[in-house]
């Protein structure tokens, strides 16, 4: 009982467990009025983002640091928390052309939490640390907890656990970091305020978790040489749509047609930074492969050296 009671006396206290005074007669209005609530509390989101730009950009060095030296990048979440890590994780290897082991996402419960919520499952520091043994953590990679509360036990046994190995770590919450009792390398802390529906953290939270893990991977694979001007050229052509979306890429970086592009592709074996370096530079394949090698993969460097 003891237990419970300082459960409940956290979560009073806690910023996302507050009534919004904005939308307390939510329930009295028509679909506009409502639409209209949601939107305007979403709008503060991004400027709480902003307030923690600097802490976000020190975490992305960090995580560019490890990923050079083959590294990964790994989530542990609970919830909507948890799906978030899952969801921007599972979308790197077929937009930036990483390796489905160099991003990944846990969440409390396993896969099937994916789908069906598993709400027990968070509730365990040590189910936390295990999974940092199972997935053979070591001091190379970086651990990235995440919970809007600032509170879940299985993240924080996760990030513990890392900590202990010398992982970097890193935390990412939409409460204040002094309602937080971890320590970490990078705190990140988000305060959205109150949700339209109290305790919903599936809205304000997780739009503000989602920005900020754009910007984690985003950031981090333009560092690394997988973007070209504003365009992601290091994607996968696992699919149709991909397959086209290169060619489209070819065609308006390098200013070809459509079956010059293809062409292009073609002698590149699909490889779409290969076949960039090909048309801009004027060069064969292996030409084009040792400059990608001799520059880490950046096209621009490259094409600033053959100039």
């Amino acid at each position: 009982m003891k237990k419970d009671q300082s459960l409940f006396n956290q979560l009073e206290k806690l910023l996302t467990e507050q009534r919004n005074p904005a939308s307390e007669e939510i329930d009295l209005a028509d679909s506009r009025q409502i639409v209209s609530i949601i939107n305007s509390e979403d709008k503060k989101v991004a400027h709480s983002v902003e307030t923690r730009l600097d802490e976000i950009a020190s975490a992305i060095d960090t995580i560019v640091s490890k990923l050079k030296t083959g590294g990964r990048l790994l989530y542990f979440g609970a919830g909507t928390s948890g799906r978030l890590g899952v969801l921007d994780a599972s979308e790197c290897p077929p937009t930036f052309g990483t390796k489905p082991e160099t991003v990944q996402g846990f969440i409390a419960g396993g896969k099937e939490a994916m789908f069906v919520a598993q709400e027990g499952a968070e509730d365990s520091e040590e189910e936390g640390r295990k999974e940092i043994m199972n997935a053979g953590v070591t001091s190379n990679d970086i651990v990235v907890g995440l919970a809007a509360s600032g509170r879940t036990p299985y993240v924080h046994g996760a990030v513990k656990a890392a900590a202990e190995i010398g992982a970097p770590t890193i935390f990412v919450t939409t409460v204040s970091a002094d309602q937080v009792d971890l320590k970490v390398d990078h705190m990140i802390d988000i305060p959205v305020g109150p949700e339209v529906i109290m305790g919903s953290t599936r809205m304000k939270s997780a739009t503000a978790q989602k920005m900020v893990l754009n910007m984690f991977t985003t950031g981090a694979m333009i560092l690394l040489g997988k973007v070209y001007q504003n365009v992601m050229v290091d994607l996968q052509l696992t699919n149709k749509k991909l397959e086209e979306r290169a060619k489209r890429i070819v065609m308006l970086l390098a200013k070809l047609s459509y079956d010059e592009a293809s062409s292009y592709l073609e002698k590149a074996d699909y490889h779409v930074k290969t076949a960039l370096l090909m048309a801009l530079g004027d060069l064969n394949q292996k030409q084009a492969v040792d400059e990608l090698k001799k520059h880490n993969g950046f096209i621009r460097r490259a094409l600033i050296n053959l100039q």
